[in-house]
C-alpha cells in the first residue's frame, strides 16, 4: 500500500511492498502534485469545466488564468478570489454621465473592489446638489455584499456666499448601484471616485 510524503501533504508515492504498476504509482503522485502546484487554465471558464468530480477544487489550491491575466486561490466557502490584480475594467456609467479624468474603472484584488478616475455630466453642467442621484452600476462581481457602503469623495474646490464645498458621499448599493449626493447650495462639474475601497464579503 502506498505511503505519503514526509511533508504530510498526502502526495503518495510505492513502498517495495505493493503489487507493480508503474501507471498507477505514476498517477497518484502526479495528480496529487498538480492539485498543490500553481496549475495554469486558458480562462475561468476552462477551469470550471476542468475541476470536477475527482478533480473538484479543494480549498488552498492556486491557479494562473491567462485570459484574465490573474492568479486565483480556492477559499474554504467554495470560491475562488483573485489573488493578483486584474486589468482595470471600465465603468458603466448612468445616463448623462461619462469620464472626466483617470480612465474610471474597477478591480477587484484579494476581495476587495477599488475604483478609480473622476466623472463628469456629458453636458458639462454641475452635478445636482442635495438629492442622491445615480452615478453608474458595478456589475455583479463587484458589488458589496448584505449591506451598503458610504464614502467621503473629492470634488471641485467652490467658494459659493462665503462657504467653500470640496466633497460630497457616494453610496455603494448591494444591488451594484452608485449614489451620490453633493451637499445642499454645493456646485462642481465633477465627482471623484479616486480611493474607493471595499471588501465583497
Amino acid at each position: 500500500m502506498p505511503t505519503t510524503d514526509g511533508y504530510g501533504q498526502k502526495v503518495p508515492y510505492p513502498v517495495l511492498s505493493d503489487a507493480p504498476n508503474f501507471e498507477l504509482a505514476f498517477q497518484g503522485a502526479v495528480n496529487a502534485l498538480a492539485g498543490q502546484s500553481v496549475m495554469r487554465f486558458a480562462n475561468a471558464n476552462e477551469r470550471s469545466a476542468t475541476l470536477v468530480g475527482a478533480y473538484k477544487a479543494v480549498p488552498g489550491m492556486i491557479c494562473y488564468l491567462i485570459a484574465e491575466d490573474r492568479w486565483d486561490r480556492y477559499d474554504g466557502d467554495g470560491v475562488w478570489r483573485p489573488m493578483s490584480p486584474g486589468p482595470w475594467k471600465p465603468f458603466t456609467y448612468a445616463s448623462g454621465y461619462v469620464a472626466n479624468t483617470g480612465s474610471p474603472g474597477y478591480r477587484i484584488v484579494n476581495g476587495e473592489v477599488q475604483l478609480r478616475g473622476t466623472i463628469k455630466k456629458s453636458n458639462d453642467t454641475d452635478f445636482a446638489a442635495d438629492t442622491e442621484t445615480l452615478l453608474g452600476t458595478l456589475p455583479t462581481e463587484a458589488r458589496p455584499t448584505g449591506a451598503s457602503k458610504f464614502f467621503i469623495v473629492a470634488t471641485a474646490y467652490e467658494t459659493i456666499s462665503g462657504r467653500t464645498y470640496l466633497h460630497g458621499r457616494i453610496a455603494v448599493l448591494p444591488n451594484g448601484q452608485m449614489l451620490y449626493v453633493i451637499p445642499a447650495g454645493g456646485k462642481t462639474p465633477w465627482v471623484s471616485i479616486d480611493g474607493i475601497r471595499f471588501n465583497l464579503n
